[in-house]
């Protein structure tokens, strides 16, 4: 029966389909943090209280780009290169959603303008990945190598996505929230096309390497395909809407360390 979990774990007990699994997430979450980093050292002077939070942030994704690496490590494999269809973080940049890294690069303070844009992004963003990772925390939480793994990041991203419905409304509050419903909806909307485009790319190589048959491979692409649709007619309003979390303040202590991976 073709089901989430029994797809996850043929991935996973693939050292190949393992590797650039791990690779992928490892990319992806690196590059998080050094966005994060650069807008924590660039934050304008009125959101000055915000910079340790995103710092924060910014660690933790650079913790799970460790964390990724270390369970490639335990297997014995070697990081392998990310193809550039499958490289989410960086198609999202090369769309507009976000702060340009050309941005970031440069040593100018950033607007309230663009910390709303970076917090909008960050919320489409972060639902995507603490969805990912309670699918993941479901099904692998027992498992004695990824286990840990999956239970240490899903409470990370849950806390990211607490912390950006806080700081949101709290933007709204100051008069931001017509800007800040635009950009969550132009985000949503760009975000959910790149994310079906990526999906495709990597069971496009996943099928490759573990020689998935045709109308396998057409199966799980039409399951990709109706995602979208749902997300494009229905489900992508569910990344722009804000609630005050029960996880309050949840980026405003010191970045959780990971001695047993890291």
């Amino acid at each position: 029966m073709l089901s989430a979990k029994s797809l996850f774990q043929e991935i996973i007990d693939n050292d190949e389909s393992f590797a650039l699994f791990c690779s992928i997430a490892a990319s992806g979450e690196s590059q998080g943090g050094w966005e994060n980093a650069r807008i924590a050292a660039l934050v304008p002077p009125d959101e000055r209280d915000l910079a340790p939070k995103i710092a924060r942030h910014g660690a933790d994704e650079d913790k799970h780009g460790r964390i990724f690496n270390a369970l490639l490590r335990k297997r014995g494999l070697e990081p392998v290169p990310v193809p550039s269809e499958t490289d989410y973080t960086m198609l999202l940049e090369r769309a507009g959603i976000g702060l340009a890294h050309d941005r970031l690069r440069a040593d100018q303070p950033l607007t309230v303008q663009d910390i709303v844009t970076y917090l909008a992004h960050s919320r489409v963003t972060e639902q995507r990945a603490s969805e990912q990772m309670e699918l993941l925390r479901t099904h692998f939480a027992d498992h004695p190598d990824l286990g840990r793994a999956v239970k240490m990041i899903s409470n990370d991203e849950d806390n990211h996505l607490a912390y950006c419905h806080e700081e949101l409304l709290r933007l709204a509050r100051t008069g931001h929230g017509r800007a800040i419903q635009r950009t969550l909806r132009a985000c949503a909307l760009n975000e959910i096309r790149i994310y079906r485009d990526v999906s495709l790319a990597v069971m496009a190589h996943m099928g490759r390497i573990l020689g998935w048959s045709r109308p396998r491979a057409a199966v799980l692409a039409a399951g990709v395909h109706a995602v979208y649709v749902w997300e494009r007619f229905a489900g992508w309003r569910r990344m722009v809407s804000l609630a005050m979390p029960e996880r309050r303040d949840a980026l405003g202590g010191p970045a959780t360390v990971a001695p047993e991976f890291a």
